[in-house]
């Protein structure tokens, strides 16, 4: 099957992501439809939509007429209690609350709403796509297509398939996302799919630092920054993601993995969360971002900081190992998943064949042996490599 050019794609939920994802299709021609229960979130995610288009055209990337033509794609539906505004859609993503029982809700009515050849796609970040189309008549038409945020600007789609997921509709979706100028990667239906689980321990792994004292948030950062060429340090990061959203996602995938150690939470993040220090958008987080507030600076120790680097890294790249070994990513998809989904400095399993792959292993072997936590046990494929003397690439 195919998604031609001309496709109606219906966009259900018109929050950040959902304004986003409407605003990608309508640039890459398509006519959209979006619909919300709430008229406010459709005027707002039209301000959103346009405002993103100007600053486009200030650029010199659009013109105005340009602009006024992609504006023009895009209407605004109000749901009340049906879902007869996607009719005649190619294809639906719905990009609403992350909550199972509601997307099963709105993934059944969808599939009432349009045509038996429709494809319905779930925008989930943790959830199973298997689950959320097991009440639908037809599963097989739902796809996981997870957008990062914004989506205008992100240039990564996690691209899911569910147990009962047609391959043809896979293959049409993805083939859709990339013509719409996205760099698209397959993930297995698992917690986290590719990113979110792999990027686990930089936040993890930091934290634990923390919890032992052996350096400050400021310090991880900035040994972040300066010796793993990471464009934000971990606290940062987890500061203008949102430590309450932070927090849900690991502790989504720990319980999601029966509790595994790898992927346990933080204390001292829950207790930031319970009171309700966030980062910037509360204005105290890690940082504090308050006007007048006191700048404090790292303890700029080289060996110290390159030592955090090598513990968080080769955390990193052992969980990018394990995505490979249980067949959740090809080392390839693996790698452009990170570097394009959240800006890492390099593939991780390119950089554990700079590092080298003996090497890693022995740390990653020394913190097990020092704390005797299943948390740093090396993925067998790393030890099985380090044995054959094989690299990931080349």
């Amino acid at each position: 099957m195919m998604l031609p050019g001309d496709t109606r794609i219906g966009v259900l939920g018109a929050g950040s992501m959902g304004s986003g994802i409407a605003q990608v299709a309508a640039v890459a021609g398509h006519p959209v439809v979006i619909a919300d229960v709430s008229e406010a979130a459709l005027e707002r995610a039209v301000g959103s939509i346009r405002k993103s288009l100007d600053r486009e055209a200030e650029k010199g990337r659009l013109t105005p007429a340009e602009v006024a033509a992609i504006v023009g794609r895009i209407e605004m539906a109000t749901v009340n209690g049906h879902y007869s505004a996607f009719e005649g859609c190619g294809l639906v993503v719905e990009a609403i609350l992350e909550d199972l029982a509601v997307k099963q809700q709105a993934l059944t009515a969808l599939e009432g709403a349009t045509g038996p050849t429709a494809v319905l796609a779930t925008n989930t970040s943790s959830l199973s796509v298997t689950a959320i189309a097991a009440p639908c008549q037809h599963p097989e038409r739902v796809v996981g297509v997870h957008f990062f945020n914004p989506a205008p600007l992100m240039p990564l789609v996690e691209i899911v398939g569910g147990h009962a997921t047609d391959t043809r509709m896979l293959a049409a979706v993805r083939a859709l996302v990339d013509r719409w100028g996205k760099t698209t990667v397959v993930a297995a239906d698992t917690p986290g799919f590719i990113v979110n689980r792999v990027a686990r321990p930089f936040y993890g792994e930091a934290l634990r630092i923390l919890e032992e004292g052996v350096a400050d948030h400021v310090t991880i950062d900035w040994a972040m920054r300066e010796f793993g060429g990471f464009r934000m340090g971990p606290f940062e990061l987890m500061d203008l993601i949102g430590n309450d959203i932070n927090y849900a996602v690991t502790r989504s995938v720990f319980e999601a993995f029966s509790y595994d150690p790898r992927y346990r939470t933080s204390l001292i993040q829950k207790r930031l969360v319970d009171a309700r220090l966030f980062g910037r958008k509360t204005g105290r987080g890690y940082y504090d971002y308050r006007a007048g507030a006191a700048a404090v600076e790292p303890v700029r120790d080289e060996a110290q900081g390159r030592g955090i680097v090598d513990r968080i890294v080769a955390m990193l790249i052992n969980e990018a190992a394990e995505a490979v070994f249980l067949r959740i990513a090809t080392p390839g998809d693996v790698d452009l998943a990170m570097t394009k989904g959240v800006n890492y400095p390099k593939g991780l399993l390119r950089w554990a064949d700079e590092i080298g792959i003996g090497v890693v292993l022995g740390r990653l072997t020394a913190l097990q042996e020092e704390y005797g936590e299943d948390r740093y046990r090396p993925s067998p494929l790393l030890r099985r490599m380090a044995r054959e003397g094989r690299r990931f690439f080349g």
